[in-house]
């Protein structure tokens, strides 16, 4: 998210990241990977209160930041930050979940070992979701994945959103 992007806050960021709400599994573990400003885990977290979100950030002073949103959300029950790289993290999540963070084959090299057995990647996307999975193909069968595409509508906004979901084969 931008410095010119306050005006389409709500828009193409809040509501665009809880378009997929109703893929996570009730009482889910969930970890947004490359969370940066706390999208989407942190609307996810306030919409789906039954969601265990675990926010991975890097970067130190996004870290801080997300820390600081949480405790004044008063999320601390549900929402944890971690301050690390996907790579080095080594829990398992029911739901590996990530917004503008990088491309399909490379998010699947850092989301795949976070799952657990029966788990899901949902990666939010744009409309070249479908594009950006077939190209895929080599790393989804080299982590034994299988994907599909789902068209979501944004709430409250006449605009559609695209998620990859990804499961074991």
């Amino acid at each position: 998210m931008g410095p010119r992007e306050g005006e389409r806050l709500w828009d193409r960021h809040i509501l665009n990241s809880i378009a997929g709400a109703s893929l996570f599994p009730e009482g889910a573990t969930v970890v947004d990977v490359g969370s940066g400003a706390g999208l989407p885990g942190i609307p996810l977290a306030i919409l789906r209160q039954d969601l265990k979100v675990t926010l991975l950030e890097s970067l130190l002073r996004r870290a801080n930041f997300l820390d600081l949103a949480v405790e004044e959300l008063g999320l601390s029950e549900r929402v944890r930050v971690v301050r690390a790289r996907a790579e080095e993290h080594r829990e398992r999540y029911a739901v590996v979940t990530s917004r503008a963070v990088a491309p399909l084959p490379r998010l699947i090299g850092w989301c795949a070992p976070l799952m657990t057995g029966g788990g899901r990647i949902l990666a939010l996307k744009g409309s070249s979701a479908e594009t950006e999975l077939a190209e895929s193909a080599k790393e989804l069968r080299r982590a034994r994945l299988v994907g599909v595409v789902h068209e979501l509508a944004v709430p409250g906004l006449d605009e559609s959103t695209w998620a990859i979901e990804l499961t074991s084969r």
